[in-house]
């Protein structure tokens, strides 16, 4: 009896159960065909320098490969869509010490701010504070592993702003 019930909701859960999660066909209006985003300001004195610049262009990536929308380089190209923001902090703090010195971690948090301007079907203005982090052993030399940390935590801010870009729609 119990493998039966164990299978019935087997199937009833895979088959209720999305295949596929798309932002495209339909889920964003159809007035959205271009967007532009404006490069990071960078107030993040210990950032790398080219930090907000990459950031930038990761956000152009994700709007244009996951929504779909043409990216354009100005105003005058009447964008939909126009993302502003900035790195606000990059800090590495250690974290909580451990007795056992091998365990000790050390925390790369990114906090960046977004405002998503929007001009059509209706003109709206939408707000982003997004912090992120990743852990690593403090003996590790954060130059080292830097390039990792911030795929890791780029990945989880671009998503941010496409949650938030997709939210009310």
């Amino acid at each position: 009896m119990k493998i039966l019930l164990f299978l019935m909701t087997s199937i009833l859960l895979t088959s209720c159960w999305p295949t596929s999660l798309s932002f495209q066909d339909g889920s964003v209006p159809p007035e959205w065909q271009r967007f532009m985003v404006t490069t990071l300001e960078s107030k993040a004195p210990n950032a790398p320098i080219s930090y907000a610049n990459e950031l930038s262009e990761l956000i152009k990536d994700g709007v244009q490969n996951r929504v779909g929308l043409n990216l354009v380089s100005s105003e005058a190209d009447d964008p939909q869509i126009t993302i502003t923001g900035s790195v606000d902090s990059y800090n590495i703090t250690p974290l909580s010490l451990q007795e056992d010195a091998s365990d000790v971690k050390n925390r790369l948090t990114i906090r960046s701010s977004f405002q998503i301007f929007i001009t059509s079907p209706e003109e709206d203005v939408m707000e982003l504070s997004s912090s992120r982090f990743a852990d690593f052993d403090a003996s590790q030399d954060v130059g080292a592993i830097q390039a990792e940390l911030l795929e890791e935590i780029n990945d989880q801010i671009v998503q941010d702003v496409l949650n938030k870009l997709l939210s009310n729609w």
